[in-house]
């Protein structure tokens, strides 16, 4: 499976981005579509975070709790593309978004070792 993630930028806080995704070939296990997606963010001298993940099949969703309430995961099946609509944006938003995948319909964690592929990332920088 291939990611190719865009839509990063620089915004100011309070303000908003749409992160997209989109996924091409098949993963190990021959899926081609409807495998599970998701969002990583890493901060510069921290660790990777989990940011939101949708369900391949069904539409569940899953998010980190600093992203709670103001971020929004949906995905678009006949394009295998997943979206990140992020709101009100703060300055500790800032960080490289990661686009993932996993080798299976449904979440199953939420640390990186549970994601079978990883997207080169989109910067995002919200400034104060």
């Amino acid at each position: 499976v291939q990611l190719q993630a865009c839509g990063g930028g620089l915004v100011q806080t309070g303000g908003s981005l749409r992160l997209s995704c989109a996924a091409s070939g098949s993963t190990g296990s021959g899926y081609t579509w409807g495998y599970g997606m998701g969002w990583f963010r890493q901060a510069p001298g921290k660790e990777r975070e989990f940011v939101a993940h949708i369900d391949g099949r069904g539409g569940g969703t899953v998010y980190g709790d600093s992203v709670k309430g103001r971020f929004t995961i949906s995905r678009d099946g006949t394009k295998n593309t997943i979206y990140l609509q992020m709101m009100s944006l703060k300055p500790e938003d800032t960080a490289v978004y990661y686009c993932v995948a996993l080798d299976r319909m449904y979440w199953i964690g939420s640390t990186p070792g549970h994601y079978d592929y990883w997207g080169q990332g989109t910067e995002v920088t919200v400034s104060s």
